[in-house]
């Protein structure tokens, strides 16, 4: 068995402060021009689409943080004025019993949350200049699921972590949708765990990428049965703590790379680099999709031994 993890990004832009202000805007706007048609007359709002892009678009070249500051302050501002003529076309439709009114309600009890949450954000990150914890972060107002994945020195990603393992055929044995962005290390047991579950027992051998390494992944790894358990790096490990001999740790070395060539492979061919489906359930269905896919032609490869 070869362990691996990597990053299957979400239907997301890059995301920053002034997007996802201009993004709640737009989408405050949109739903209160879907109130007025369902109420008539009598709701009364401004639409400021124009006033809200326009900071937005000049935070982007705006340098100095006492003008950003000024202009974030702004679209704060303009965001907020949004949202209370949006509560109050709620506060108008609460009684109606129209379908297309409760309809209209389900999507603003979906999205008035987490406009809320972003403009909190935007005041506690620009305005009061507190750092948050990337947990807390909220990147996107359509997938509001997605996290925050920063892997060493590369750049952040957004979407879901995935850990998986392959077998010698190459095929995908097991896969886990992480939540969050657990380190590596704390991912090596429970990959252990689901694969005893299924298969009745440990891999006699295993092999995976140096962040899951530590001392005491090994040791657990060696009572559960697995007999080599050899780590791309070795992260202050014995080679003899790992594995027999040197050549059998030259050999599983070897054959963990083979996942990092299926990740690849899975990533450019079965689009498994960028979800495109909305939504959490939907992301989970285009991944494990893509795996089921890529499986189903590795399997018409194998020759028969």
């Amino acid at each position: 068995m070869r362990l691996d993890s990597t990053v299957t990004s979400a239907l997301m832009h890059e995301p920053s402060d002034s997007s996802l202000l201009w993004d709640a805007v737009r989408v405050m706007v949109r739903l209160l021009k879907k109130a007025d048609t369902l109420v008539g007359a009598g709701l009364a709002w401004r639409d400021h689409c124009r006033a809200a892009k326009k900071r937005a678009r000049k935070i982007q070249f705006t340098r100095g943080r006492p003008n950003r500051v000024q202009l974030y302050r702004e679209l704060i501002a303009i965001a907020s004025a949004t949202l209370a003529y949006l509560k109050q076309a709620t506060e108008r439709l609460a009684v109606a019993s129209n379908p297309l009114v409760q309809l209209w309600q389900a999507q603003v009890h979906h999205y008035r949350p987490l406009i809320e949450r972003i403009i909190k954000q935007s005041e506690r990150r620009v305005l009061a200049g507190e750092p948050l914890p990337a947990s807390e972060k909220l990147v996107s107002l359509f997938e509001p699921h997605s996290d925050i994945i920063v892997k060493g020195s590369r750049e952040a990603e957004y979407g879901h972590k995935l850990n998986l393992t392959t077998g010698r055929s190459g095929m995908i044995l097991d896969l886990v949708i992480e939540a969050g962005n657990p380190p590596d290390s704390e991912r090596l047991l429970p990959m252990l765990e689901r694969h005893i579950a299924v298969y009745g027992q440990a891999p006699r051998q295993a092999a995976a990428d140096g962040g899951f390494a530590s001392r005491g992944n090994l040791t657990t790894a060696k009572t559960w049965g697995v007999r080599d358990m050899a780590f791309h790096k070795k992260a202050g490990l014995k080679v003899e703590d790992m594995v027999r001999s040197n050549w059998v740790y030259r050999k599983l070395r070897n054959f963990r790379a083979g996942i990092e060539a299926g990740i690849s492979c899975l990533k450019r061919a079965y689009g498994l680099a960028r979800c495109t489906w909305r939504g959490l359930d939907h992301f989970k269905t285009y991944v494990w999709s893509s795996v089921v896919a890529y499986n189903l032609v590795l399997f018409t490869r194998l020759k028969p031994t």
